[in-house]
C-alpha cells in the first residue's frame, strides 16, 4: 500500500472562472486553469505517490495524461462532493492517506507540503482554510469524512471530523488560502508567484501589479 495519494477535482477549463472575464478572455482564462493545474501538479509530484486528476471533461482528462498524470473520468450526474468520494473509493485500500488540493493554488509550492504530511503520519486529520470560509487542502484516510466543498466548506469539514472523533488539525497558509477567483488575485500571483508557471505567463499577458489605497489593496493592470 503506498503512503499518500493525491486527488485534484478538475470541472471544465473552457468557459471557467467568469468573474475574471472583465479582465482575461476565454481562451486566456482557459490557458491560465492548465498553468495553475500544472504548478500544483509539479509541487506535488515531489511529495506524493500518485495523483489522480477527477473529472468529466475530456478535455482536461487528456490534458492531464499529457502531464503523465493518473485520470479518473467522473460518473455521469454528479458534483464535486460525489466526484470526491468516487475517487476517494478508487483510492481506499491502496493508499494510507489522501490529499484532497483545488486545480487553482498556484503558490502551492510556497507551502512546506512535506512537513504536513509527515505531520499526517500520526495525525488523522488535516486541514488549509481558503479565503472566504472555503477549503483548500484536506489530508485524511480515504473516505474518513464525507467531503462537504462548496460555501463555508472549512467550518463544515472541522465539524464532521470531530463528530468522527478525528482531532482536525489546522494549518493556515497565506500561500495555500490563495485560490485564484479574481483580478486582485492574478496581483497577489504577480508579487509572490516567482518560478510559477502562472507568473510567467501573466506576464506574457502584460498584468501589472501595483499598490493601491482604495477599496482593494492592489491595482491590478494589463499594459496595452
Amino acid at each position: 500500500m503506498d503512503d499518500i495519494y493525491a486527488i485534484i477535482p478538475v470541472t471544465k477549463f473552457k468557459n471557467a472562472k467568469t468573474r475574471l472575464s472583465p479582465f482575461l478572455t476565454e481562451d486566456e482564462r482557459e490557458k491560465l486553469l492548465k498553468v495553475m493545474l500544472k504548478d500544483v501538479t509539479d509541487t506535488l509530484k515531489k511529495h506524493v505517490d500518485k495523483i489522480f486528476i477527477i473529472s468529466r471533461d475530456e478535455e482536461v482528462l487528456s490534458y492531464a495524461e499529457s502531464l503523465n498524470l493518473n485520470t479518473i473520468l467522473e460518473d455521469e450526474k454528479s458534483n464535486l462532493n460525489k466526484a470526491l468520494k468516487q475517487a476517494m473509493k478508487f483510492c481506499k485500500g491502496k493508499a494510507r492517506k489522501i490529499i484532497i488540493v483545488p486545480s487553482d493554488v498556484p503558490l502551492i509550492g510556497k507551502t512546506n507540503i512535506q512537513m504536513l504530511i509527515d505531520a499526517s503520519k500520526s495525525l488523522d486529520f488535516i486541514i488549509v482554510p481558503a479565503k472566504g470560509g472555503g477549503t483548500n487542502m484536506i489530508i485524511m484516510k480515504p473516505m474518513a469524512i464525507h467531503t462537504r466543498f462548496e460555501g463555508f466548506s472549512y467550518r463544515e469539514h472541522v465539524k464532521a471530523a470531530e463528530r468522527k472523533k478525528l482531532n482536525p488539525q489546522v494549518h493556515d497558509s497565506f500561500f495555500m488560502a490563495l485560490d485564484v477567483n479574481t483580478a486582485e488575485d492574478l496581483g497577489e500571483i504577480m508579487i509572490h508567484g516567482e518560478k510559477t508557471h502562472t507568473r510567467k505567463y501573466l506576464k506574457e499577458l502584460k498584468v501589472n501589479v501595483e499598490p493601491h489605497r482604495g477599496s482593494e489593496r492592489l491595482k491590478v493592470t494589463r499594459a496595452d
